[in-house]
């Protein structure tokens, strides 16, 4: 029997592989993934020995070398429309989304997929948010932006991403965004096995207690932030789950520890939150792979869109009488 060929996506930003890994389960190829944090990129190498990696800034990279494509997707930098930030926009030199829109005009992928924070909804960006889908309509896609709420795909955070679908016009018509999962696991849910993993009896009564889902890990940057669960709203709200969001952890509470400890998250239980699967580990020091973590797309919410595109491309397909892979660019 032959086997079916993935469909295939150059993905920029690629961070640690949130993105990545979701995608991936989504039955897209990776042609390439860029990263410039060499301890990402290393994440994405140790995972995945086999991809293309480019451990560089965007801008080194060619669209004109991956034309064809049936996807490029993306999680553009999120500090020039972060709230926690300035929100400069487009007048910040991290605003990536002008490189992806050179990557789009070269390499004409049927497909495209970037997301970012959710404060990339502002009214005070509605100009900017209107020159990407100015952008996109005279390259021949349409396009649509949507707030999803990773909570919904089964993550255990809230964690709201705006999300920018753009797809060629006959694929566009059979795309559908993913409907919600249903209600996610608790922290207490998720993390319990973790908390319980070296004896610590007091692991039954926290899970009890963690009955809800947690506030959104921030990751911070390389000049803002540190191993900590973030500012000290975020922290109150860890507090009431019964976690000391001041630090990351080592190793989970030990056996020895009293019952009412109140512990600190590791980066296992971080990725957790985050939707990463107990298989993926992460390159670089304690810090670093917060970090990774914290920054990441959550992968089950790219499994919900990926999987919603990757049909929208199939059905036209099959609309038109062509497989559903090796799709044609537009003419």
């Amino acid at each position: 029997m032959t086997a079916v060929p993935r469909l295939s996506v150059l993905e920029i930003c690629a961070g640690a592989g949130g993105q990545s890994s979701g995608l991936d389960a989504a039955g897209f190829g990776h042609e390439l993934a860029v990263e410039i944090d060499q301890d990402a990129a290393a994440t994405l190498r140790l995972n995945r020995p086999g991809w293309d990696v480019h451990e560089g800034d965007v801008r080194e990279v060619s669209g004109y070398d991956y034309g064809g494509i049936d996807l490029l997707a993306g999680g553009v930098p999120c500090p020039p429309f972060s709230i926690a930030g300035q929100q400069l926009g487009a007048d910040d030199e991290r605003d990536l989304f002008p490189e992806a829109i050179r990557l789009i005009r070269e390499a004409k992928p049927s497909a495209v997929m970037l997301e970012n924070v959710r404060g990339l909804t502002s009214a005070r960006f509605r100009t900017y948010r209107q020159s990407i889908l100015d952008a996109l309509f005279r390259m021949g896609y349409d396009a649509d932006w949507q707030l999803l709420n990773s909570s919904d795909y089964g993550v255990p955070q809230l964690r709201p991403r705006f999300i920018l679908v753009a797809m060629r016009p006959r694929y566009f018509r059979e795309f559908a965004w993913p409907r919600p999962a249903g209600t996610p696991p608790t922290v207490g849910e998720v993390l319990h096995p973790l908390m319980a993993s070296r004896g610590w009896r007091g692991a039954d009564a926290w899970a009890k207690r963690a009955n809800t889902i947690a506030p959104t890990i921030v990751g911070g940057s390389r000049k803002h932030g540190g191993a900590d669960l973030g500012p000290t709203r975020a922290r109150q709200a860890w507090l009431r789950l019964g976690v000391d969001g001041r630090g990351i952890a080592d190793a989970p509470p030990p056996a020895e520890a009293p019952v009412d400890y109140l512990p600190r998250l590791t980066n296992d239980m971080a990725a957790r939150i985050q939707g990463f699967d107990p298989q993926w580990h992460f390159a670089g020091r304690k810090t670093s792979t917060y970090r990774q973590i914290g920054n990441a797309f959550p992968p089950p919410v790219a499994t919900a869109i990926g999987t919603s595109i990757a049909r929208a491309l199939g059905a036209a397909a099959a609309h038109a009488g062509r497989s559903a892979t090796g799709l044609p660019t537009a003419s």
